[in-house]
């Protein structure tokens, strides 16, 4: 519970709060547009080169087991979310693939908050955990896409699809971030570190007010996508982030690491996922899979779910 207070009294939550509240109350406040895509290049780039330099000081042997065990869980959430909206949701084939595509992918603001969080309350994850975002960013995409390849036509592309996806900004910058940390070291990212790391809350701040502005104009969308996808929403990344937690448990992460792992499995994607669905599943409907990935998830995981999943780890670290 006292994290949970502590959750909502972060500037971080409290920035997406009155992004809500501002489209809620219809203000005119807007974030311009260069501004927020240079704070995404910041924030991106700056997770990945933290993590390049934690890589490169983090022995092999240590670092392999939760590599697979991301790889692992980014194949098998989309199976499990595609299964549970075809077949209790009864969604058509298309929407299911659609949806569950941006369930097997990750939130990395989602990833970030978490790490954040961790932090506020005294606890460390693993230094590597940037690396795991990448890991996990593409792999449920491809899974969720072949199902329609596999058991009819989609309608869309799959290898430009495919293209898409590794090509994108956010990956291009993870994985350059990633090298560029690792090839530079701690040494030499001392040069640049005050700008990639004392400036980085105040970032995030300003990037989860503009979220919040966005999120709130999918909470409209609400009535549109039924009772169902609302409780997909919401106890799907519950269900994912207690299987990440084991799973992280098992691949020797610490609490930390292993309940930032359950805020990066439990969380849908908004970015990398639309782009390739729009490609590959034109036919699939973005009212569905960005309000629940969006408009229920994403506020889920920042106000709750992050708290939850470090009970949970708590809970099963003994």
């Amino acid at each position: 519970m006292e994290g949970l207070l502590s959750n909502f009294a972060s500037p971080v939550v409290l920035a997406f709060v009155l992004g809500i509240l501002a489209k809620t109350f219809k203000s005119d406040l807007e974030i311009p547009k260069p501004l927020y895509q240079g704070l995404s290049i910041y924030l991106l780039l700056a997770i990945g080169l933290k993590g390049g330099v934690e890589l490169s000081k983090t022995p092999f042997n240590e670092f392999v087991g939760p590599a697979l065990a991301t790889l692992i869980l980014g194949m098998i959430t989309p199976i499990i979310a595609f299964l549970i909206l075809r077949y209790l949701g009864k969604m058509d084939l298309i929407n299911a693939s659609a949806v569950a595509a941006h369930y097997g992918s990750v939130s990395a603001v989602t990833f970030i908050a978490a790490v954040s969080y961790m932090q506020v309350q005294g606890l460390e994850p693993e230094g590597f955990m940037p690396t795991l975002v990448a890991l996990l960013e593409v792999p449920g995409i491809i899974v969720a896409l072949m199902i329609p390849q596999l058991m009819s036509s989609g309608g869309g592309t799959f290898k430009k699809a495919l293209h898409e996806v590794i090509t994108g900004s956010s990956i291009i910058l993870l994985l350059g971030g990633l090298l560029i940390g690792y090839i530079a070291g701690p040494m030499k990212f001392e040069a640049v570190k005050p700008f990639f790391v004392n400036g980085f809350q105040g970032a995030l701040v300003l990037f989860l007010l503009e979220l919040g502005m966005v999120t709130a104009r999918r909470l409209q969308d609400l009535k549109k996508v039924g009772v169902f996808l609302l409780g997909f929403g919401i106890f799907v990344p519950i269900l994912f982030g207690a299987l990440a937690v084991w799973g992280g448990m098992l691949a020797g992460l610490s609490i930390a690491g292993s309940a930032v792992l359950a805020a990066m499995v439990s969380s849908g994607s908004y970015i990398a996922a639309p782009a390739a669905v729009r490609i590959a599943l034109p036919k699939a409907n973005p009212t569905l899979y960005l309000t629940a990935s969006l408009g229920i998830t994403f506020p889920f995981n920042i106000t709750l779910g992050i708290p939850l999943y470090l009970e949970i780890a708590k809970l099963v670290g003994g």
